[in-house]
């Protein structure tokens, strides 16, 4: 059997070790486009900004190194310019030497990956106008930084590559600034929750212009102008292009492969496209997503080798299924921690699912064992049946941990009732005899049984100023002084039951604290008096981080950045 696989990296280096480790007297050929055949792709912004030190390291395996170890032929620098689904051959191109020849497959693998999204637009060629995908495109930003010194750089896009790059540039003190058509960053989360991911670029010196187009560049100065739909340009002296990937289908298309979302391949779960033989897997192909079980393309590196497993299995005779992609992602930005699972609040409402969503602020270990640090998780299900759905945390320490056990409770089918259930690991440093994940189960429990109600950041400005209900904040007085929300009164939690005389009688009262635990035991404290109490979901804190958050992107949008 002769397998052909075009592209390395993730999907067609492991499809390629995984088919030698089932059959060892398989051909196996790749065709690499690039120099590498598989390399460190989330590592490359951490090489530009000198935390991986040597080029070296980004390598994972060399074609040397590959062959001698699963006898694969790796040929990189040759490009496939053709697929022949009839003759089973692919028409191949050596970048190197220009010679030209068919190489025939009995099983194709089809891992073109996904490629920099370039808009049409002027001065998209320019100098010093780059994109980071490859190895190659780390090299020569690192060159032009070694060899000009920039002090200023525009970053177009605002997911993972450019924030990651954007830290990795602040650490050679280049001046940063991110511009974004959406007005937040990171798409994964919803727009609150990014709110805490504002702030922390911001405080770490990068000015963000979100909710702007980039209609083009020129050069001005030395440098380059971006320019900006309906506001001035804005001028550094390099850019860089990271709005996103589109999948690398043409050789698909043209052989007539069924394409899907975005052009990506059309692939079933045991990865075979709409042509017998071809199998395709990577950023390339459209996926179900695990929680809607609507189309989508994910372009994350967990899938993608996982794919390129299950094809190799199918090939030799196994029968491994895809169950879709769950989007489970992290990333460091500067001293935070940003993690996501499943679908945010936002797109599960765009997918027609009746949605509720807890928002807690736990420590990240018990409170008396020194150096806790608070994060802040957002679990979204669905009402009525209290599926979960998905989970956002942003944090410093342990964001990572609960994160995956959210996955694994979605992969699993957990309710978000169940999440109480869960037998975590506990001891001081690491977490509280009551892990945060468990704290989300017990207050979704809390909303089921109706021992509580809650409301919402979007519900505060409909809030009757008219008497008609009661405002209550049961912070401290200098936590009331050092900010509140208009017309929401003071009395503190451990006050309220001696001065219950200045709440007015059959009126509902809408409860806010620092965190939501206080207002939570405030609730039920008016509750046993006979009083409606509605919860605020995510305390002041939470509050106070969105609407300022808001108010800076709305400067942004009037005035082409953050002020």
């Amino acid at each position: 059997m002769k397998v052909v696989i075009i592209g390395g990296v993730a999907g067609g280096a492991t499809a390629a070790a995984r088919l030698r480790r089932l059959n060892e007297t398989a051909e196996i050929v790749v065709f690499e486009r690039s120099g590498y055949i598989s390399y460190a792709n989330c590592g490359l912004p951490y090489y530009i900004g000198g935390v991986i030190e040597e080029p070296e390291a980004l390598t994972l395996q060399t074609p040397e190194s590959f062959f001698a170890r699963f006898r694969v032929d790796m040929r990189v620098r040759h490009e496939v310019a053709a697929i022949h689904p009839d003759k089973k051959a692919v028409s191949v191109k050596a970048l190197e030497t220009g010679e030209e020849f068919e190489e025939h497959y009995d099983k194709l693998i089809l891992s073109p990956g996904a490629s920099p999204t370039q808009p049409r637009l002027p001065g998209v060629g320019i100098g010093k106008v780059f994109t980071l995908r490859t190895v190659e495109d780390t090299f020569r930003i690192k060159d032009y930084i070694n060899a000009h010194h920039p002090k200023s750089a525009v970053l177009a896009g605002g997911g993972f590559i450019s924030l990651e790059l954007a830290e990795n540039l602040r650490e050679l003190e280049i001046e940063v600034t991110i511009v974004q058509r959406p007005k937040q960053l990171m798409n994964p989360f919803d727009p609150d929750m990014a709110a805490f991911i504002h702030g922390e670029v911001r405080r770490h010196g990068i000015r963000l212009a979100l909710g702007h187009t980039v209609e083009g560049f020129a050069e001005r100065d030395g440098g380059v102008d971006v320019q900006l739909k309906d506001t001035d340009p804005l001028h550094a002296d390099m850019v860089v292009l990271a709005i996103g990937v589109t999948p690398d289908t043409v050789l698909a298309k043209e052989a007539g492969l069924e394409l899907g979302l975005k052009g990506s391949i059309v692939v079933n779960d045991r990865m075979e496209t709409s042509v017998p033989d071809i199998y395709a897997v990577g950023d390339a192909v459209q996926v179900k997503h695990y929680v809607t079980g609507q189309d989508a393309v994910i372009s994350l590196a967990g899938p993608a080798n996982k794919q390129g497993r299950i094809a190799a299995d199918n090939i030799c005779g196994g029968d491994s299924r895809y169950l879709g992609s769950q989007g489970s992602s992290v990333i460091k930005v500067f001293d935070l921690t940003a993690a996501s699972t499943g679908v945010n609040e936002t797109n599960a409402k765009k997918a027609g699912l009746d949605v509720d969503t807890v928002i807690l602020s736990p420590m990240s270990h018990a409170g008396y064992y020194p150096g806790g640090k608070l994060m802040t998780m957002k679990v979204v299900f669905e009402k009525g049946t209290y599926r979960l759905l998905g989970a956002q945390i942003v944090g410093y320490d342990g964001v990572d941990k609960r994160i995956d056990v959210l996955a694994t409770a979605i992969h699993a089918g957990l309710t978000a009732i169940q999440l109480k259930d869960l037998d975590l690991a506990y001891a001081p440093p690491y977490s509280s005899a009551k892990d945060p994940v468990n704290m989300a189960g017990f207050m979704v429990e809390n909303l089921a049984s109706g021992v509580v109600k809650q409301f919402h950041i979007e519900d505060v400005n409909a809030l009757p100023h008219d008497g008609s209900v009661t405002l209550l904040d049961v912070r401290t007085p200098q936590e009331y002084a050092g900010g509140h929300i208009k017309g929401f009164r003071n009395i503190p939690v451990d006050e309220l039951r001696e001065r219950l005389d200045e709440i007015g009688n059959g009126k509902p009262v809408y409860v806010i604290c620092q965190s939501g635990l206080r207002s939570y035991i405030a609730c039920r404290v008016l509750a046993g008096y006979g009083y409606e109490t509605y919860n605020f979901a995510g305390g002041f804190r939470f509050y106070d981080a969105v609407k300022n958050d808001r108010r800076l992107i709305e400067q942004s949008t009037a005035c082409g950045m953050d002020q």
